[in-house]
């Protein structure tokens, strides 16, 4: 029995699994009865095999992202990022016009729709970064390159309640789906003062092998401290468990263009 964890509750049978409401709460489980079929070969449950198939597929690609950025998302990660990462990677799959369905895939899809999708829903990065940046990825050179100019935090940054001070952080990938491999890069900023003082020029470089022919991935992010008695600590996530930090998918470089 699983249970459903992405934004829009389902109710009824799709694809050999049924959605259910429950006192505790919209749960799924696979379907009964003649719906069993569609792990076999009656032509009837084509349809719902191959939507099976595409689904687990996408699942798995999903994972692998999630787990490549782990050093980055482990603390700013809604808990429902993991259904709403599928959701957008499905919309990924059915941008593959070149294969039937059952047969489409992530890597032939249009992977650019990853750009701009938040791991934390709750605090998107354009809400909390407002300072102009640039993401650019060199495939040949194999760096991914993010560069913010002079900015003033009071007025580049939104501040959550009890913080006192920021890194800016970043992170590349290129990820091999086929073989469930990735290479990662990560850098963080110094600790910055949220206050008055224009910061310096911030330049990341994030490098993986030249002339790859994976798909790259560059996330950008900030993460928030809190100063006590002289020592900055990483903000707690409150009761709640809404993280304030963010991190975003800022460019993607698909290896097919």
């Amino acid at each position: 029995m699983a249970k459903q964890i992405g934004l829009i509750k389902l109710l009824g049978t799709i694809g050999g699994i049924t959605f259910y409401k429950t006192q505790d709460g919209f749960l799924a489980r696979q379907a009964s009865g003649g719906d069993q079929d569609i792990n076999g070969t009656d032509p009837r449950f084509q349809g719902r095999r191959d939507t099976n198939e595409e689904f687990i597929n996408i699942s798995k690609v999903g994972k692998l992202i999630r787990v490549a950025f782990m050093n980055l998302s482990h603390n700013i990660s809604d808990n429902r990022v993991s259904g709403r990462l599928v959701g957008r990677l499905i919309k990924v799959k059915q941008a593959d016009f070149t294969h039937p369905r059952g047969k489409r895939t992530f890597i032939d899809g249009k992977l650019e729709l990853l750009e701009g999708f938040d791991f934390n829903i709750r605090n998107k990065l354009e809400d909390t970064l407002l300072a102009p940046f640039t993401a650019i990825i060199d495939r040949k050179a194999g760096t991914l390159n993010v560069s913010i100019p002079s900015f003033i935090p009071v007025n580049m940054v939104a501040r959550k309640r009890g913080s006192t001070h920021f890194k800016i952080i970043t992170s590349g990938a290129a990820i091999d789906f086929k073989n469930k491999t990735f290479e990662v890069s990560t850098q963080k900023s110094d600790l910055i003062a949220w206050d008055n003082t224009a910061t310096t020029a911030i330049d990341f470089a994030n490098t993986v092998a030249a002339n790859s022919s994976l798909p790259l991935f560059l996330v950008l992010g900030v993460e928030f401290y809190t100063e006590v008695k002289g020592v900055n600590y990483p903000m707690e996530v409150p009761a709640n468990k809404v993280s304030f930090n963010s991190l975003a998918m800022v460019s993607v470089n698909d290896p097919k263009k």
